[in-house]
């Protein structure tokens, strides 16, 4: 193996473990913005567990944030709250912060 298929081995491995990485910073951070929502709509317990992972398998319908936006906007209209876009997005920020903090 010469030194360059070496150099191209570690950058591909090092690729791969940071989209591994970011992969579970993003289910992390959908976890606790489920979390949030969870507590929001009245939910706790084992109740509150289970949506907060039904948020996180919505994350896989398509690329991006929208479609958990879309998600826990739907589910909060469900449950007679008002929570305007600006503050989901930030909320969601909030949650890709804490996220990262847990993931150091």
């Amino acid at each position: 193996m010469t030194t360059f298929d070496k150099r191209e081995e570690g950058f591909e491995k090092k690729f791969a473990h940071d989209e591994e990485m970011r992969f579970k910073l993003v289910a992390r951070r959908n976890r606790l913005f489920g979390e949030w929502v969870a507590e929001r709509i009245g939910k706790t317990g084992e109740a509150a567990k289970e949506y907060a992972t039904s948020v996180v398998l919505a994350d896989f319908e398509e690329a991006g944030d929208e479609d958990v936006l879309r998600k826990v906007r739907a589910d909060l209209e469900r449950a007679g709250i008002a929570v305007s876009d600006a503050e989901l997005r930030a909320r969601l920020s909030e949650s890709e912060a804490a996220a990262t903090r847990d993931m150091k």
